[in-house]
């Protein structure tokens, strides 16, 4: 069994993991808004298997963080509305995915226990 003691000496990776970001349905509408310009509602409903009243709820979430805009209007008759990242919104995408590669880096730099005691 490994123990630890002491102070680490530099921060844990999940320090770096934003709450507003990492949640699944928020951290999936904003992948799938950063590979488009724009994408509309029913879109990112259907894509991410949401309900319209989950959906609008984690859109108002990223929209009060400043991450994602929101652009109403029509298509013909039509009301429609369209979604896309601000550049806030990318730097926080960008900054929650190294902090997940640097989580994964860590993890795979760890020896498994069970693999270390075989080798003695």
């Amino acid at each position: 069994m490994r123990e630890t003691s002491g102070r680490p000496g530099a921060p844990h990776p999940t320090q770096g993991l934003n709450d507003t970001v990492h949640h699944r349905t928020r951290l999936g509408i904003m992948t799938v808004l950063h590979e488009v310009d724009r994408a509309e509602f029913g879109y990112l409903r259907d894509t991410l298997n949401l309900t319209d009243g989950n959906l609008s709820r984690h859109l108002r979430t990223l929209d009060e963080a400043g991450y994602i805009e929101i652009h109403k209007g029509y298509h013909g008759r039509r009301p429609r509305t369209w979604l896309s990242l601000t550049p806030k919104g990318s730097r926080a995408l960008a900054e929650e995915l190294a902090a997940l590669r640097d989580l994964v880096a860590r993890l795979d730099g760890v020896a498994d226990p069970a693999e270390a005691a075989e080798g003695e």
